[in-house]
């Protein structure tokens, strides 16, 4: 499935300008139709993958417990 640059920055959390800036660094693969660029969908499976798994990482790091403050004594 295709997307318009707009639906694409809704689809990714992001501002359309910065979408914009990645299609001219060619980061983002497209097809212009002589009127707008076309986004193939399934390109960003792998990164929002990666993002679930740093925000289930991030949170997993959040909720750990704090360990007990081991108590040393100096010895002078």
């Amino acid at each position: 499935m295709y997307l318009t640059v707009k639906e694409t920055a809704e689809y990714l959390s992001m501002p359309e300008s910065y979408i914009e800036s990645l299609i001219v660094q060619n980061k983002i693969r497209t097809v212009h139709d002589g009127e707008q660029h076309l986004i193939f969908k399934d390109q960003f499976n792998m990164h929002l993958e990666q993002m679930e798994k740093y925000k289930k990482d991030l949170a997993d790091y959040y909720n750990e417990p704090i360990p007990e403050d081991i108590d040393v004594k100096d010895e002078d």
